[in-house]
């Protein structure tokens, strides 16, 4: 089903613009993967960094790491490079465009018109058609630090590479199986993943 879907994407996006910049949003459980991000204490001073050398996306608060994680960005350097601000956040976000029309692209943080950070699977290497994906783990509790306004840089290295890189738990959905259609277009695919998504620390 995944070959089907790029196969169209390819050739929609061959012939019309990008309406959105990425892949559909399915993606597999990714097992016992958790995620933790601190609660800022001051959310204006939130920013998120992007390396798109690693992937890894890095939410901080001034010095302050609050969530280390991986993403996948887009190939052939497609994620555009710079700094923005979170313009826009859709929780329910579906792709409207065809193909694949209705698909999650839950947890949405647009920086850039038709780019943003959502959930999706995330591979080891650039994949996407410019947006970052990101485990259902990771993007919710993006959405919950970030607001309106969130400074977001995007750059191909970042001194945070070096600092926190290692601490970054590897993530590889490559081979996760597409759920059921009917659970895709479901409302419950929306649902938080459990527990608190913002932790003191």
């Amino acid at each position: 089903m995944r070959l089907l879907c790029r196969f169209f994407l390819v050739a929609a996006l061959a012939s019309t613009a990008l309406l959105t910049s990425c892949e559909t949003a399915s993606r597999g459980t990714g097992g016992s993967y958790r995620v933790t991000a601190y609660r800022p204490k001051d959310p204006s001073n939130v920013k998120v960094k992007l390396s798109t050398s690693t992937q890894h996306v890095y939410v901080m608060e001034g010095d302050r790491l609050l969530m280390a994680v991986q993403g996948t960005v887009g190939a052939k350097n497609t994620t555009p490079l710079g700094s923005f601000r979170i313009t826009n956040k859709i929780k329910n976000k579906r792709r409207i465009s065809q193909p694949d029309a209705g698909y999650p692209m839950a947890y949405w943080c647009e920086f850039k018109p038709a780019y943003g950070f959502h959930e999706g699977f995330v591979h080891p290497a650039p994949r996407s058609h410019g947006c970052i994906r990101l485990h259902k783990e990771a993007a919710a509790r993006l959405f919950a630090l970030v607001k309106v306004g969130t400074p977001v840089q995007i750059a191909k290295s970042l001194p945070e590479d070096a600092k926190y890189g290692s601490t970054v738990r590897k993530l590889d959905q490559s081979r996760d199986p597409d759920p059921p259609r009917s659970l895709l277009m479901s409302p419950s695919w929306f649902k938080d993943p459990a527990g608190p998504l913002l932790v003191d620390g």
